[in-house]
């Protein structure tokens, strides 16, 4: 986000700069595609397999971040296909890339609880 304007450098990433969105909300690729997500902040990536909707993911499951007090960490394996990098151990600024060989429609959250709970979700179709 850029306004009001923002100054990285020389390396600063304040928190209030970043934008809590997965943008586009869906995003369309074909099979043995990958995608790249660029995370600004405190986020977790989680994909959940073909055809899971957020309604089904168990937020109850939690785990604390490993380095940090900080917001618990969604830890619901059931259907999961692709778990990210503890946010707390990490740079604010990082990019994940996950491969989807199949076609099908997966559900893409951030698992810091209080960001899925404001839905921080969204889903890419391969086909």
């Amino acid at each position: 986000m850029n306004s009001p304007p923002l100054d990285r450098f020389p390396n600063n990433s304040p928190i209030l700069g970043n934008h809590h969105r997965l943008t586009p909300e869906i995003a369309r690729i074909r099979p043995g595609g990958t995608v790249n997500f660029i995370i600004g902040g405190f986020h977790h990536v989680l994909v959940y397999d073909d055809g899971t909707q957020p309604a089904q993911i168990n937020a109850g499951l939690l785990i604390p971040p490993t380095n940090q007090p900080g917001p618990p960490l969604i830890a619901d394996p059931n259907r999961r296909i692709y778990r990210g990098l503890d946010p707390s151990t990490q740079p604010q600024d990082r990019v994940e890339v996950v491969h989807f060989p199949n076609p099908g429609t997966y559900l893409v959250m951030c698992g810091v609880l209080p960001h899925f709970q404001e839905g921080m979700f969204g889903f890419v179709r391969v086909k």
